[in-house]
């Protein structure tokens, strides 16, 4: 590559970076993969060291992140947040160890190891043992002031404790990463899928997105948590080693990752990548690799920094779970509430030990970012190392790529017509009579979280539609055994048994129904806000905006959805039809002496005797509540198998731990 090629490459590649800086760090939705993004800065990083020029110090080389975005106070960091240098093999590891080793002459170093989490860095600022500021890393020396969504974490102590380790500081800044687990993440995505909003791409954009919401309100209903790992600036007090740090913040009463350990040499520190390395699918939390840190304080300070990296440090990045494929096709599939949304079907691949033949490919302006078109070859990855999502095209540039990618305009289940609202993404039919919705909301109204008729599931509701037995959720209740038997490989015992799971579903919880029918924004806990407020469906199908804009935590949006299904002449037909086929929603009644009043569950690990929807039902049957994460007002925390971090929690906070045993004792089983 002579010098005007590689000059200009640099150029593109600063560009590049800088726009997908902005993609990750301020929007929260990134484009590629980190494996790419580090590819991306490696190259740069090589280009720049043999081509220096004088954008050196705007270069994105030079600093960490993007800048804060407007919407947010800014922060100064009193001493910058640095990022950290990345390895991949092992032998990048040992020359780390080896360079240290040959700058401080010295023969060894003792470092701490850290797995390595995938969240959103904050600085936090306590002032004599009080929380007063909290931001984001921003740039490195200026970050976004994030103060009251912070305060909404609950494991983020508002004040510290007295400790035996180490006396409170006049002044410290505290570094720490957000971050949201796994279970609730995925709870927190069927919910929006519920409520008809786009559900986020792993945990680490949904734990960025909840921390950058302008209301600190929508922030403390997201499941948010936070580990600390180290200080910046401090008055008051001094520390000789980085162990020391964690040990006073773990006395202070901050979280910190029980997964650290102290390591003497690199040895131990390869030891601990592997072991890592080797849990990390089963924690509750996703980490993308280790972090080794040299322990001795006065041996970073000899070290320094360079440029946007601390010498002393080191990120250790494990594999990326991804794989390569090719697309055969680009299918549209219609969902519960219209929306439709392309799917990449693949050439069957494995990633990360599951085999994979499709990928949503979310909506048209994704592809067009992407440029993916059939026939592709692309990289693909399990995000959050669950769901599948296309990362980037493969040699784009090729030669007899066909054509691109585009949105039908007529739904391809009914083919009617197909419309994009103002302020949104998604393409959406417009028929409410549309077979893929009806189907859809057929599988809704009968599934686990909502009227749960056993044996009802998607391919028997889908050939009873398509047999024209059903065209809506009312009609379960007028079917008969007999015509349930007429479709194919339908024993007269299923038959009994589907027909009798309906009869149970006459007299639903009025939340359990209200959730059932499906309304848009609608999910499980605006159920039962709804239930308990109005306390029959008649009352709610009355309702007005008013009525429904009073209750806490529902606005116009939510109402005005509510409105207009009721108001819609199709859905006053289907609730009529419900009333005659003696369909009569209960709202349940708890009292005051019933066992579990006043008393709330969280459920960690998992249990032999029920799963965990089930220990719900029981629980609120009984007259308690259950709860998602370990809070001041937790009663119990019912621990199973392989517990995850709400135990360490409730520990912490004195809460009464209990086995599944107990728990079973505690409900009469």
């Amino acid at each position: 590559m002579d010098e005007d090629r590689t000059i200009k490459k640099i150029s593109e590649l600063r560009k590049t970076i800088e726009y997908h800086n902005r993609r990750y760090y301020q929007q929260d939705a990134p484009e590629i993969s980190d494996a790419e993004y580090d590819r991306l800065m490696r190259e740069l990083q090589e280009l720049e060291t043999r081509y220096p020029d004088d954008d050196i110090d705007s270069s994105p080389t030079q600093r960490v992140g993007a800048a804060p975005l407007s919407k947010f106070s800014s922060f100064s960091h009193p001493s910058p947040m640095l990022s950290l240098a990345n390895a991949f093999f092992e032998e990048e590891i040992f020359e780390f160890n080896n360079r240290l080793k040959r700058m401080a002459s010295v023969d060894k170093i003792s470092y701490v190891a850290e797995p390595k989490l995938d969240g959103l860095a904050v600085n936090l600022i306590y002032e004599k043992g009080i929380f007063t500021k909290g931001a984001t890393r921003g740039d490195g020396a200026t970050g976004e002031d994030i103060t009251q969504n912070l305060k909404t974490i609950s494991s983020l102590p508002l004040r510290m404790k007295k400790s035996a380790q180490a006396a409170i500081p006049d002044f410290v800044e505290i570094r720490g990463e957000v971050y949201m687990e796994k279970e609730p993440f995925e709870k927190l995505n069927r919910r929006r899928r519920e409520d008809g909003e786009e559900p986020f791409a792993n945990p680490r954009n949904a734990a960025a997105g909840s921390l950058r919401q302008l209301d600190s309100k929508i922030t403390a209903r997201r499941p948010l948590n936070i580990f600390l790992y180290g200080i910046g600036s401090i008055q008051g007090i001094s520390f000789s080693t980085h162990w020391e740090i964690l040990q006073a913040l773990s006395g202070w009463g901050f979280p910190v990752n029980k997964l650290i350990e102290q390591a003497p040499g690199i040895n131990t520190c390869i030891e601990y990548f592997k072991r890592i390395g080797d849990m990390r699918n089963t924690l509750p939390y996703d980490i993308d690799g280790v972090v080794l840190k040299v322990d001795s304080l006065a041996l970073q300070n000899t070290l320094g920094n360079i440029s946007r990296n601390p010498r002393w440090a080191l990120a250790c990045k494990f594999p990326a779970q991804q794989a390569t494929t090719i697309i055969k096709e680009i299918i549209v599939q219609v969902g519960r509430m219209g929306t439709l949304t392309p799917v990449a079907v693949m050439e069957p691949v494995n990633v990360g030990g599951v085999m994979v033949s499709r990928a949503t490919l979310h909506n048209e302006d994704e592809i067009r970012k992407k440029d993916i078109r059939e026939g592709d070859t692309v990289v693909i990855q399990r995000a959050g190392d669950v769901i599948p999502e296309v990362v980037k095209v493969v040699d784009p540039d090729k030669k007899g790529r066909k054509k691109e990618f585009e949105m039908p305009d007529k739904c391809p289940e009914c083919n009617s017509e197909v419309v994009k609202l103002e302020g949104e993404v998604a393409y959406r039919c417009v028929n409410l009579a549309c077979p893929a919705q009806l189907k859809e909301h057929i599988r809704h109204f009968a599934s686990r979280g909502a009227l749960d008729i056993e044996g009802l599931g998607e391919k028997l509701s889908a050939q009873l539609f398509d047999a024209k037995l059903i065209a809506d959720p009312a009609d379960l209740y007028f079917l008969t055994k007999e015509k349930i038997l007429e479709l194919d490989r339908q024993a007269d015992k299923s038959a009994q048994n589907l027909i009798d799971s309906i009869a149970r579903a006459k007299n639903p919880p009025l939340d359990k129904f209200i959730y059932a029918l499906g309304i848009r924004h609608v999910g499980e806990r605006t159920a039962k806000l709804l239930a308990e407020r109005f306390g029959s469906i008649e009352n709610l199908m009355a309702a007005e905006m008013e009525d429904l804009t009073i209750i806490n935590e529902i606005g116009p949006e939510i109402a005005s959805s509510i409105v207009e299904f009721f108001h819609e002449p199709k859905n006053k037909a289907v609730m009529k039809k419900f009333a005659n086929a003696g369909v009569i929603p209960q709202k349940k009644e708890i009292s005051n002496n019933a066992p579990l009043a006043g008393k709330s569950f969280v459920f960690t690990g998992a249990m032999k005797s029920m799963g965990r929807n089930d220990a719900k039902d029981i629980v609120e049957n009984l007259g308690g509540t259950v709860q998602s994460g370990v809070t001041k007002k937790t009663t119990y925390v019912v621990a199973g198998a392989e517990p995850g971090s709400k135990l360490d929690k409730a520990k912490k906070a004195g809460i009464k731990i209990i086995s599944e045993a107990e728990f079973l004792k505690l409900i009469g089983k």
